[in-house]
């Protein structure tokens, strides 16, 4: 899988994925990334400050080296959240 080549457990995203599927929680992740364009998402500040923000509503503690190794691999995946390929292959690599 392309997260875990980036350090990324798999535990930490089944985790999350449970997390996600409670609709207020999933809600206000929505609310974080409304908006969020591609330049957005090459930016490794902006996405780590996204990252730290769903971090906070998932009450999901991250170290520093999980927080850096989610924004490499955003940031590597070079997102067009506009692109809706984008999303489908995103969604792949998480089923």
């Amino acid at each position: 899988m392309g997260y875990q080549q980036y350090g990324i457990s798999p535990a930490l995203v089944a985790r999350i994925k449970q997390k996600m599927k409670t609709p207020a929680t999933k809600e206000r992740v929505k609310g974080i990334i409304e908006g969020v364009s591609k330049f957005d998402l090459q930016d490794p500040a902006k996405v780590q400050r996204l990252v730290k923000s769903a971090a906070g509503v998932l009450k999901e503690p991250l170290t520093q080296a999980e927080e850096q190794q989610i924004v490499r691999f955003v940031v590597a995946q070079r997102i067009d959240p506009n692109n809706t390929f984008h999303l489908i292959k995103l969604w792949g690599m998480f089923r």
